[in-house]
């Protein structure tokens, strides 16, 4: 039996399928996020979707057989957004990109609780005696 082609619900059910992960919206279109941070979002072609990850994943994945993943244009490309066509990506590739997007956004590592402070207060500005 030939693999069902990736469309946005399996995309969907895998980016949820990760620890903590949730859906919203962002222009116009569903994102996915962990901790608040975006690691994936559906383009709103339906024909398209996005993970960011690091440099090095960015460059594994764009060499792949068959062009389907590509950075995004401009800044966003740079900061590791890369798009991919949905119908032309294995299940196993994209639930491997969502993966490492997840862990690029942050989800695996521990939360770090920030320490509060109190700032000493400067000592009072003495002025030389007179005598």
């Amino acid at each position: 039996m030939p693999a069902m082609p990736m469309n946005q619900e399996r995309f969907r059910r895998l980016a949820l399928e990760l620890p903590d992960a949730v859906e919203g919206s962002h222009h116009d279109h569903a994102d996915f996020r962990v901790r608040g941070r975006v690691f994936a979002s559906l383009h709103p072609d339906g024909v398209r979707a996005m993970v960011k990850v690091g440099p090095a994943v960015q460059q594994r994945l764009c060499a792949l057989p068959g062009g389907t993943f590509a950075p995004a244009n401009g800044a966003w490309g740079r900061a590791g957004c890369t798009l991919f066509v949905l119908a032309s990506t294995s299940l196993d590739v994209v639930r491997d990109s969502l993966r490492e997007a997840w862990e690029f956004a942050g989800a695996s590592a521990p939360t770090r609780t920030t320490k509060r402070t109190t700032r000493a207060a400067k000592p009072a500005r003495r002025t030389p005696r007179r005598s």
